[in-house]
């Protein structure tokens, strides 16, 4: 590298040339969320390339969703909506970004750096944070309230920080200590002041509720969480989390959360057909959240898609590995019979398909 001492001048500049031995010349990963419409893509390839290391991105689309957010060509990916991906099989990573439906975390470094830091052995992993993740956190409240407490600055909007109950309801669910409140129910918090959030309630040990679910603007005045019920649906980031959103300009939403603390799950169905086929009937309806989807009726008894797992109603969110968002009856389909003899379904059922919708 070059050295320039500007005091001694140009007619007798002090320049050297080092050797860059510590990697220096590795730049740092950058960090894009995509967000599209059901019609568009997220305008780029990710391409396996002989001679090549890596997961390449290529053809990025001129005006397209990448190339508005900064992707460049011969980036290499390294992370996927918070995972990392370089070391896995290709396919596999193409199919966790159409998996993503309409929303992408993608993390990315430069070809050059990328190569520097594979020519060097460094972990690249390791140059990654290692949870970026926000988490949904769904809290059934007992007989001792829902076990946190949220407090805000007196006068501001949108800055919630919750304590933690130590085993009570929150802490049960997943909250995590000192994480900060983004969204309740599906509503972001970020323009609520107190009074929206909350309603004043007696202090503890004055008659009132109070306790681990109190929300305290300032010592004398306490006030309580408004409820939903017995139940309320909570996206939590952690300082650490909340800092790296807001650095890079990035905005947290509950596509991009950490889903395995919550009751409800989506299913992966593998099918290998019989002699009598699958099973099922696929049928095109309307969706309770609006448009239509795709769901699953008559399962055949001791059938494959029935020893698989499927239940009448389910509504099918991936084919093989990729979203069937935006595709017709007649496409979905298509996809199902792209195999001869065997097909993966990712579905979700009614009570949780309704939850997800509830919560963004």
């Amino acid at each position: 590298k070059f050295e320039f001492n500007p005091k001694v001048g140009i007619d007798n500049p002090a320049l050297t040339l080092t050797e860059d031995t510590d990697g220096e010349s590795v730049g740092e990963p950058r960090f894009y969320l995509l967000s599209k419409d059901s019609t568009e893509t997220f305008g780029f390839c990710l391409h396996e390339e002989l001679g090549c290391r890596g997961h390449v991105i290529r053809q990025i689309e001129l005006g397209g969703v990448a190339q508005r957010r900064g992707l460049q060509d011969g980036d290499r990916l390294l992370q996927v909506n918070g995972h990392f991906v370089d070391h896995m099989d290709h396919l596999r990573v193409v199919q966790k970004i159409k998996a993503s439906g309409n929303q992408v975390l993608l993390a990315v470094l430069d070809g050059d750096s990328y190569e520097a830091a594979k020519s060097l052995g460094r972990d690249l992993s390791q140059m990654l944070p290692e949870d970026i993740r926000p988490r949904l956190c769904h809290v059934t409240r007992d007989k001792s309230g829902f076990g946190f407490s949220v407090s805000c600055p007196e006068g501001t909007k949108g800055t919630f920080q919750l304590s933690v109950l130590q085993d009570g309801p929150a802490d049960r669910a997943g909250v995590p200590p000192g994480s900060w409140l983004l969204e309740l129910n599906g509503d972001s918090v970020k323009s609520y002041s107190h009074t929206q959030l909350t309603k004043k309630v007696p202090a503890p040990g004055t008659g009132g509720e109070g306790g681990a679910e109190n929300v305290t603007e300032h010592p004398c005045a306490p006030i309580q969480l408004k409820q939903s019920g017995n139940k309320v649906t909570l996206l939590v980031a952690s300082s650490a989390v909340e800092e790296f959103y807001r650095l890079r300009g990035l905005r947290v939403t509950a596509a991009l959360a950490d889903t395995s603390w919550l009751p409800f799950r989506v299913r992966e169905l593998h099918l290998v057909k019989g002699p009598a086929g699958y099973g099922f009937l696929l049928k095109e309806d309307d969706c309770s959240s609006g448009g239509v989807g795709q769901f699953l009726w008559e399962v055949d008894v001791g059938l494959p898609a029935e020893q698989a797992g499927m239940r009448e109603g389910d509504r099918v969110l991936a084919v093989n590995g990729e979203s069937i968002e935006g595709l017709d009856h007649e496409q979905t389909v298509h996809r199902i019979r792209a195999r001869d003899d065997q097909v993966t379904l990712l579905v979700i059922d009614p009570a949780a398909d309704e939850f997800y919708h509830s919560v963004g």
